[in-house]
This record gives C-alpha cells, structure tokens and sequence, in this order.
C-alpha cells in the first residue's frame, strides 16, 4: 500500500524551535527529513540496557576486559533495597525505544521529572500486551519473532529513572535521546489528549502500511523523472538521471529484468548503484543494487518505511537526499548479461537552507576497518565515519553454511570518540528487534528479518531502521555487532550502512570490486545423525504449562550434538512441564539414556516417564555451552505404543543465571534381552 508523506510543516522548526509538543515528538517517529539535519552539539541518542557488566574498558590500561562477556539477561545499573534501577537520564529527553526478550509480571516504573508517582507503572508485559493506552497501537507496540517492541515515545524535561520488580523478566533495551539544553518538552502522561491521541493514530496508520512513498498531487515544484532505461549493456555504467540543485530526491523507484531464483542473486550483486553529490570525486552512495534497498540475497519482498521491494517487482528507496548543486544517479552492470531497467525519481525544493542539511551516505562492505585491539577481535564494525552527522540504520547479510546461532553477538555504538560505548546492546537478534534466535521472517516498517534459510542455517538477511532514534554524532562514529564466530568456520557478514554525514567528514568506504561480491558462499555443511537416537528436536509435543520450546541449531557450539540440534525450552519458570511423546515400537525392556545441554542461564530438571520419577533432579548449570555426556536413566519395562516423558523445571543452580532454560539433544532407548 503506498503512502503519502505526511508533511509535517516542521522540520526546520524542530532544528531550531526551543519547544517541543507531543504531538512533534511523535511525528519524529515516520520524519524521514529530519534525519538530514545536522545535529546540534549536545543532542544525543543512547541506550540503558541489561548487557553483562563483566564488560569493561579499564581507562589506565587502555585494556579490554572480558569484551565477549555474554550474561545478557540481568544487567542492572543497581539495586535500592529490593528494587532494580534499570535506567537513568537526564533531560531533557524522550525514551523512544523499549523492547524485551521476556517481560514479566513484575512492574517496571518510569520516574518522571523527580516525581514521587510514576508516570508509567505497570507489569513490563503490559508495556508490550497491547492492553494499556496508549501503548495499544500495533504498528508502534508489536511482537515480532519472539521479541517485544514499544516505539511509543515518552519525554521527560528534566530527568527519567526506571526501576523495576524483582521479577520483571528479563533482557531490556531502553534507547532514548537527549535534546539541546533549555529545548522543552512535555513530560508524558498516559491519559493523552484529544490531538496526541490522533498524532499516534496517523504515525500508526503509516508505520503499519509501508510502501513506495507516492508524488505529493498539485506540487508545481515538484518534479518526477520517470523512464525506462532500455538496455543496460554488461559491463557498463550509464547516468540515469543528472539533478540540477539546491533540491532534494525525495523517493525513487527501480525495477529490473532479473532472472528467476536463485539465480537473481549474482545479477543483484552484479549490479551497482552509485550516487555521488555536488561534484564529489568519491561517491557518497556505492552498493550491489539488491543490499541498497536493505535485503540480500536476492529479491526478496519485503515492505518497510524507508526501503522496500515490492510484489510487482519494484524496489523503492524513501530516504531524504538533500544537495546543493548536483545530483549524480548512476548504474553499473559488472556482470556478463545486458539488463533491462525502468526508474523513477521523485525530487523537489528544500524546505530549509542547504547549510543545515547533511549528505546521505550508503555504503556497503565485507570486514572493513576490523579493530586493532586483540582484546577487542568479537567488534565486527558495520560502520566507521569522521564528522558530524546520523547514522540511521543497517542491514546485515549472513552466510551461516554450518548452521549455529550467529547472533549472540552485542551491538556497540561508540560515539565521538568515546572508550566504552554509550550504546551496549544484548545480542545481534536483540538489535534487530526480534529475540531467541528465531528463524521467523517478519516485516516491520522500522526492523525487518527479509530472509533466512531455515533454523538460520545458510542465508539470513536481517535489517533495522533509527527513524526517531537516529544516533547524532558530532566527530566521529563506530557501530558494530559482536561475531562470535570466525570466517574460518565459516560465518560471514556483509553489511549496508546508511547514515547522513555533513559536507567535509570523512566516509572511508569505496567500491568492492565484483568477484569479492558474489561467489564467496559454499554448500550447506550437513550435520552427522547419531544412529539409534530420537532427536529432541523431533520429539512431539503433548503439553506445556509455560514457556515456548522449538529447536535450536547447535553447530555454532561445536561438534558433539547429534544432528546439530537440540529442544530448546526457553521462558519457563519452576514449576512448568513440559511433556513430550517417546514411542515405543514393540514390548520389552529397555535401557534409557539421554544427552542434554549445559550452560550459564540452564535450570535444574526433574523427569518422569509416565509419572515415575527417573533418577534424581538434574543440575545444567555450567559457565560454558556443553553437552551433557550421556546420561543414565535405568531400565524400564515398557509397552508398545506413546508414553509420556515429562521435564519439571525444579530450580537452578545458586551460580546459574535465573532463566531456567532447558535443552534435550536426543533421548534413546536400548532393548535389553
């Protein structure tokens, strides 16, 4: 469905106005052109979240310490009696981000301002349930995958604190801004007036119905160049459009001949998009044509609010490209075959002084600028730049052949320079909106998974949008997602930044060359099947009393889990069941054994097989991810037919993080004479 901008009549005033409405605040949500303001000095976006506090910059050394530390799940700035402080800000400012893997029954509070009364006050799942205005809006206040999201914003004018119940849940991300001294903001109130309430309606209608953005009717200044290209011969470059400034492209459209899937692939990799402003020698803009538009490998359809590609064949592109004297669209086709493109160009006046406007900068690249710092080997940087602007999002490519979670990897923003980045995320999948390692493609104006393989094994496309929580910078920036895992294994990364840079900073990144582009993944590496084994993973499902288990690929964690996988129970507490099938195809006596899983954040399990108690409770906490061994359970006397295992959630180790996880590699029955 396509959309209109919403024109917002302000953005010239928010860059300069010192007084911000609610009704401003949310429009910043779906403002594209905001994004090409230059920051002023003291704006800011930065994020509270629960990553592991045993990661550490130790400022006399100039040393990393445990930079890998992967406790996510807890981390707390501190405790005041039996309360947890889970964020602190100064303002004034705007929480524009909140999202959790698992939110509990235990209330999150949200101080405004040094008031005695919280502003917000309820269970962390009803910030996400959509049942409590006005977080009920679901393009602002979703689920995806596995993970909880609330883009609802919340200003304060002079300070925030969020302090939370012993049973919250666990994993959180609070991204807010801070706004120039003396800016003023309200300080939210649920209970929202009449044209607040309909400013949230409007974003939440645009945020839910993504797609090309269609040319303003009855703008005379508006123009649109739109052409099919023709042949675009192999080999060649070719000037599709030539944009005479000071004005803005405010949208664009391509669509391309492109072979069937998945051959499409190599064509999108082969194909180049280059733009470059006012008379730049090196371009601003340089990508394979497919990542450009936030999606790789291949076409895949997806809709979001900058970048899409569409069900009748079009990528579409809603970023605001402000310039001063020349735009400069190109194409470049590397590959060996003529292609056929059509295009439109949407671009206009700007609606402020150029002077005020930063250059939009795409770039994309394959282990560019890795740190130096041996401590610091986990850093895979997606962007490095030097100057003043915003840096406005990712997409990130995986090639995963062996399988295994990739993403346990932290985002880490380091902003101007600093030592200890000012954002420290709890892993990869966490950035992108969604959690627990879920294989589910979804779509989301703001975050999108566009593609994966299966179990996230192979191919995995992943993307994420900072619209309202866009991160200014003033001299220099750093974002990068921890990889846990080595080229050798092998896993890889390709990644597109997006980010908005001010005339004169430095955007290192140049054009990579075709064969580094395509060829470099392999076949699948298929996993060794024990024999005998009933894979957990496999095992039906009769019943639960809470959590969620599904399968978790293990390759990532070596070698010793048959088939690669496990069972994974995950968001249980003591007390559930979980109660899965165990087939017996004939009468006899068996001997009973089983491989599950220890780590960090594993319970203590008690199992039964139709009742009976077998043997005593299993402890799985461990500082590392390892397969139990196998484990004796006795002998039975058992029928033909289904019988009933069932895993009790007991406790945990005093050691073992709270989360009570609980993985079953494989469960095998030996007939005895």
């Amino acid at each position: 469905m396509a959309f209109g901008i919403w024109h917002l009549g302000s953005v010239s005033a928010v860059a300069t106005e010192p007084a911000l409405t609610y009704v401003d605040l949310v429009r910043r949500l779906i403002d594209l052109e905001y994004l090409a303001t230059i920051p002023a000095s003291d704006e800011h976006c930065t994020q509270w979240s629960s990553y592991d506090r045993a990661s550490r910059y130790d400022q006399a050394s100039g040393k990393y310490f445990k930079w890998d530390a992967n406790g996510d799940g807890g981390g707390y700035i501190r405790k005041e009696g039996d309360k947890f402080v889970l964020a602190e800000m100064e303002g004034p400012g705007c929480i524009w981000r909140i999202w959790s893997a698992t939110p509990g029954k235990g209330h999150v509070r949200i101080y405004l301002d040094g008031a005695n009364d919280p502003a917000v006050d309820l269970p962390f799942m009803g910030y996400f349930d959509g049942k409590n205005p006005p977080f009920t809006r679901p393009a602002i206040v979703h689920t995806v995958a596995m993970g909880w999201n609330n883009y609802t914003p919340i200003p304060y004018r002079k300070s925030c604190k969020i302090i939370a119940d012993a049973d919250w849940g666990q994993y959180y991300h609070f991204t807010y801004g801070t706004f120039p001294k003396g800016t003023e903001v309200p300080s939210f109130k649920r209970e929202l007036r009449a044209e607040e309430s309909a400013a949230l309606d409007r974003a939440n209608e645009i945020l839910g119905h993504c797609g090309p953005r269609e040319p303003s009717g009855g703008r005379s200044d508006q123009k649109v160049l739109s052409k099919k290209y023709g042949v675009l011969d192999a080999g060649k470059a070719a000037v599709i459009a030539t944009i005479k400034g000071p004005r803005a492209i405010t949208s664009f459209r391509l669509k391309l001949d492109l072979p069937a899937a998945p051959n499409d692939r190599d064509a999108l990799r082969e194909m180049a998009l280059q733009i470059k402003w006012d008379h730049e020698r090196e371009p601003s803009v340089w990508a394979p044509l497919g990542d450009f538009f936030g999606t790789a490998p291949g076409a895949n359809v997806y809709r979001s609010l900058p970048l899409g590609h569409t069900e009748d064949g079009w990528w579409y592109c809603s970023w605001y490209m402000p310039f001063a004297r020349q735009a400069r669209v190109e194409l470049i086709n590397e590959g060996m075959e003529p292609r056929v493109a059509s295009f439109e160009i949407v671009h206009a006046p700007l609606s402020q002084s150029v002077e005020r406007l930063g250059r939009f900068h795409a770039k994309w690249h394959r282990d560019a600028f890795l740190p130096a710092e041996p401590e610091r080997h986990i850093d895979w940087p997606v962007l490095k730049t030097e100057g003043t602007g915003r840096f406005v999002g990712m997409m990130l490519h995986i090639w995963n052949p062996r399988g295994g979670w990739w993403g346990e990897g932290d985002e880490k923003f380091f902003v101007d320079g600093e030592k200890f980045p000012s954002t420290f995320g709890t892993g990869s999948e966490d950035y992108f909106g969604y959690a627990w390692s879920s294989a589910k493609p979804f779509q989301h104006a703001l975050h999108n998974q566009t593609h994966n393989d299966g179990n996230s094994k192979g191919h995995v496309s992943v993307n994420r949008w900072h619209v309202a929580d866009n991160v200014p910078f003033h001299s220099s920036f750093e974002g990068d997602l921890e990889k846990y895992f080595p080229n050798e294994k092998p896993t890889l990364y390709a990644a597109m930044a997006y980010w908005y840079l001010k005339p004169g900073g430095n955007d290192p990144y140049h054009a990579v060359p075709v064969n580094e582009r395509l060829g470099y993944w392999n076949a699948v590496v298929e996993p060794v099947r024990l024999k005998g084994v009933i894979e957990g993973e496999s095992m039906k499902i009769l019943g639960k009393t809470g959590g969620n288990p599904q399968e978790q690929d293990m390759a990532g964690f070596g070698d010793k889990w048959s088939n690669d996988a496990q069972l994974w129970w995950i968001e249980a507490k003591p007390g559930d069941k979980l109660e899965l099938a165990l087939p017996v195809t004939k009468p006899g006596k068996y001997k009973l054994t089983t491989q599950m899983t220890k780590a960090r954040d594993y319970g203590i399990v008690q199992l039964s097989l139709d009742g009976q108690q077998l043997g005593a409770p299993i402890d799985l906490y461990n500082p590392d991810v390892v397969p139990t061994g196998t484990l004796a359970l006795g002998m039975q006397e058992l029928a033909a037919g289904e019988h009933k295992l069932t895993i009790e959630i007991t406790g945990a180790n005093e050691k073992a993080e709270k989360a009570y996880m609980f993985g079953l590699d494989y469960f095998k029955l030996e007939s005895l004479p």
